[in-house]
C-alpha cells in the first residue's frame, strides 16, 4: 500500500506540472520556439548540473562497491533491452519508430525512480540508483542522440562524449572518488564558503529539472491533436515494451545472480518507470514526431501506477 501511494503521488505531481505546461501552450504563453529553447536549457544546463549534485554523497566503501554493481547491471540491462527493442523494430525506419524505440528502452528512472527508491530503501537505494541514472545519461547522450539525430549523427561520436551531461557525470564521478582526500586538506575558511555557496546554487539548478522537463511536454501536448494518437497502436506497442516487457526481461535474467537484494530492487524498478521525459525534448529538438512522444509520456506515466508497483511486488518473489 506504500508502495501504491507513492508511485500515485508521484504520477500526480507529474500530471499537475503537465497540466500547467497545457494551459501555458493553450493560452500562448509558451509557443513552439519557446518550448524548443526551454528543451536545450533543461538538456545542456539543468539536467548537467542535476546529474553532477547526485554524486554529492559523503564516501564510503560499501556505497562504492553497490554503485559499481549497479552500473555494471544497468549496462547489461540497456544492453539487452536495445538488443530486443531494435530486433523488433528492425523493419521500421520511420520517425515514429525511432521516437516508440527510444521511448522503449529510456526510462524516466530520476524523477519517478528517486522518491520511489527513497520510499523503499532510503538514502542507500538513492545512492544506488545514481549508478542507473548515470548510465541512462551516458546511454541517452549516446546511443540515444544517434538514435534520434540518424546517420549523420554517427560521425560526430565525439562531439555527444563531450556534451554537458557526460562531463558533468566524469565530474561527479571524479569529486565523489577524492572525497577522503580534500576533507583532509585544510582549505581556507573563504574557499570553504565558496564551494558551499556554489553547490547551493548548483542544487538550485539541478531542482529545475523535473518541472522544466513536464511542462516542456505539457506544451507540447497541448498543440497535439490527442484523439489522433490516442488510437495509434505504436503507443501501446511502445508502452508495453517500456513498462512490462523491459523491466520483466531483466528480472527473468538477473534474478538468478547472487547480487544485493537492495542493489536488484533498485535496478529493478527504475527499469520499471514510465517513458523518460527526456524522449520529448529530443523529438522537439530533431523535429521527430514530438506530438507523440508526449503521448507516449503521459499514457506510459498513467500506466506505471498499476505496472510499477507490480514489478517491484515481482522482485521480491
Amino acid at each position: 500500500m506504500e508502495l501504491s501511494l507513492i508511485c500515485v503521488r508521484q504520477i500526480a505531481v507529474m500530471f499537475i506540472l503537465v497540466a500547467l505546461g497545457f494551459l501555458c501552450g493553450r493560452i500562448k504563453l509558451i509557443d513552439k520556439e519557446t518550448n524548443s529553447k526551454l528543451s536545450s536549457f533543461v538538456l545542456e544546463v539543468v539536467n548537467p548540473v542535476l546529474i553532477f549534485m547526485s554524486y554529492q554523497q559523503t564516501f564510503d566503501t560499501k556505497l562504492l562497491l553497490g554503485l559499481g554493481l549497479s552500473v555494471g547491471l544497468a549496462f547489461l540491462s540497456y544492453g539487452i533491452t536495445i538488443l530486443l527493442v531494435n530486433f523488433l523494430y528492425r523493419k521500421d525506419k520511420t520517425d515514429e519508430g525511432a521516437v516508440e524505440k527510444f521511448a522503449a528502452v529510456y526510462s524516466n528512472c530520476g524523477f519517478m525512480g528517486i522518491p520511489l527508491i527513497n520510499g523503499l530503501f532510503g538514502a542507500e537505494g538513492v545512492f544506488y540508483l545514481t549508478g542507473y541514472v548515470t548510465v541512462f545519461n551516458i546511454m541517452v547522450w549516446t546511443h540515444g542522440v544517434i538514435s534520434f539525430g540518424g546517420k549523420g549523427q554517427k560521425t560526430s561520436l565525439k562531439k555527444v562524449l563531450s556534451s554537458p551531461a557526460i562531463i558533468a557525470t566524469l565530474l561527479g564521478l571524479v569529486t565523489f572518488l577524492l572525497r577522503p582526500v580534500l576533507g583532509m586538506i585544510p582549505f581556507p575558511s573563504f574557499v570553504t564558503a565558496a564551494v558551499n555557496a556554489v553547490l547551493s546554487a548548483a542544487d538550485y539548478v539541478g531542482g529545475m529539472n523535473t518541472p522544466l522537463a513536464m511542462l516542456c511536454a505539457g506544451v507540447t501536448i497541448s498543440g497535439t491533436v490527442i484523439g489522433d494518437h490516442i488510437r495509434n497502436a505504436g503507443i501501446y506497442r511502445a508502452a508495453f515494451l517500456r513498462l512490462i516487457a523491459c523491466p520483466v526481461l531483466f528480472w527473468l535474467v538477473f534474478r538468478w545472480f547472487p547480487i544485493p537484494h537492495i542493489v536488484f530492487m533498485v535496478v529493478l524498478a527504475a527499469a520499471g518507470c514510465p517513458a523518460a521525459a527526456t524522449g520529448t525534448m529530443f523529438a522537439i529538438r530533431y523535429k521527430k514526431c514530438p506530438e507523440k512522444a508526449a503521448v507516449i509520456f503521459a499514457v506510459t506515466t498513467l500506466l506505471s501506477a498499476v505496472t510499477l508497483p507490480l514489478m517491484v511486488m515481482l522482485g521480491s518473489v
